[in-house]
């Protein structure tokens, strides 16, 4: 292979490789408008088990070279596949619930070559929507409630908890500080969360602390 020689590939891949590379100027300007917000992966659905061409925003804790999701791997099966799955829910690894979109990417012989999907971290938007709407409310009136036993909260009830804790501070429960974070865990022990199974490691997610830190607060 001599100085200055280009290796060229053949038409169709040269074509396939086109599409993505300006697929992947969309998913890196994307990331950059919602930073810590909405994470986008490129995949590159020829090498579904190195797929990820890019990854903006990582909140998934992905990287550059890992495989194909199950999604994309339906894509690969079933040119038929529907293009746009729109507004879906989805979860994080560290149990963060998320709304996704996927777009597949087609190329002129209309097979799918690639997959942009943007993942939206709504556990950032839940409390800044809990503090507008304590922003806004004018019923102050006092209800009493008896007491009730709280064996039976799910994860969902916890997260809850502690996304209107982080709100009444306008902040998110990661960005808490020590302090706070430490008369949350033992409100939450007080309230009976930690009856719940797993509770400990749910608020641990939450928080952004190990779980022995929760313990450790709790105390």
């Amino acid at each position: 292979m001599g100085p200055g020689h280009v290796e060229r590939l053949p038409v169709d891949e040269a074509a396939d490789e086109h599409i993505i590379r300006e697929a992947e100027k969309i998913a890196v300007a994307l990331g950059r408008m919602f930073p810590g917000l909405c994470e986008v992966v490129l995949h590159d659905l020829r090498d579904p088990d190195h797929a990820i061409r890019a990854i903006e925003n990582n909140l998934s804790g992905r990287q550059v070279g890992d495989s194909a999701t199950e999604l994309g791997l339906a894509r690969i099966e079933d040119p038929d596949y529907p293009s746009v799955i729109q507004n879906y829910p989805n979860q994080f690894p560290d149990g963060r619930p998320a709304k996704s979109t996927s777009i597949g990417i087609k190329n002129a012989a209309g097979e799918y070559i690639a997959a942009l999907c943007l993942n939206l971290d709504v556990s950032v938007l839940s409390p800044v929507t809990l503090a507008l709407s304590n922003l806004v409310a004018t019923d102050t009136e006092h209800r009493e409630q008896p007491p009730e036993t709280l064996r039976d909260r799910n994860a969902r009830e916890l997260r809850r908890a502690v996304e209107e804790h982080a709100a009444e501070r306008a902040t998110t429960p990661r960005s808490l500080s020590r302090e706070d974070k430490k008369a949350l865990v033992r409100q939450l022990q007080r309230d009976g969360y930690f009856d719940s199974r797993d509770a400990a490691q749910t608020i641990a997610d939450l928080l952004g602390v190990s779980r022995a830190t929760v313990y450790n607060y709790a105390k």
